[in-house]
């Protein structure tokens, strides 16, 4: 059980979680990508990085708002990984209409982006190369790699913030016992 002596317990770590490194990284690479090979006037440039984007800013919305309510933790995390979910069919669909190849997950060239991914700093700049000199093929595939990686790393951080919850409830347990250990210490005036 969370100590009591706390109503509001420490949250907004969201820079410290590898889902929202990754997050971060999907969406400059996304900027990038579209940028290069998809016309600003196409709406489903606005589309792809409005789905890039949400995966970043719900994982930091939703740890901001886990001090007092980690169903919307949960529910706003859930939205990251599902816009993600959404940014890669359009990374697979770009592929599909351009007659490229989508790398299976042992390609070598995937197995390479995927072992940046491990790497502790990894940053923008770790993909950079493959995002910005690569072809439309390299990029795509690169993005998608990196998305299968966050969405992985957002899958576990769901079942750990549900795990906590079957452990230590919410917000509103939370409250009731914050005021029934006032109550018992005899602090009623």
């Amino acid at each position: 059980m969370t100590d009591n002596s706390n109503l509001i317990p420490p949250h907004g770590g969201y820079r410290n979680l590898k889902s929202y490194q990754m997050a971060e990284i999907v969406y400059d690479a996304t900027v990038k990508f579209c940028g290069r090979f998809i016309s600003k006037f196409s709406r489903t440039t606005d589309q792809m990085i409005q789905a890039a984007r949400s995966g970043k800013q719900n994982t930091a919305e939703g740890s901001m708002a886990s001090g007092t309510s980690k169903k919307t933790e949960i529910k706003l995390v859930n939205v990251s990984r599902s816009s993600l979910e959404e940014l890669l069919i359009d990374y697979q669909d770009y592929l599909r209409q351009h007659c490229l190849p989508l790398w299976g997950k042992n390609d070598p060239r995937a197995l390479k982006i995927r072992k940046i991914g491990s790497e502790e700093n990894r940053s923008y700049m770790s993909y950079k190369i493959y995002v910005e000199e690569g072809s439309s093929e390299t990029a795509a595939n690169t993005i998608i790699c990196i998305i299968h990686q966050t969405n992985y790393l957002l899958d576990q951080l769901l079942r750990k913030l549900e795990d906590d919850f079957k452990k230590e409830g919410g917000f509103t347990e939370r409250l009731y016992n914050y005021r029934k250990n006032y109550r018992e210490k005899g602090n009623n005036n």
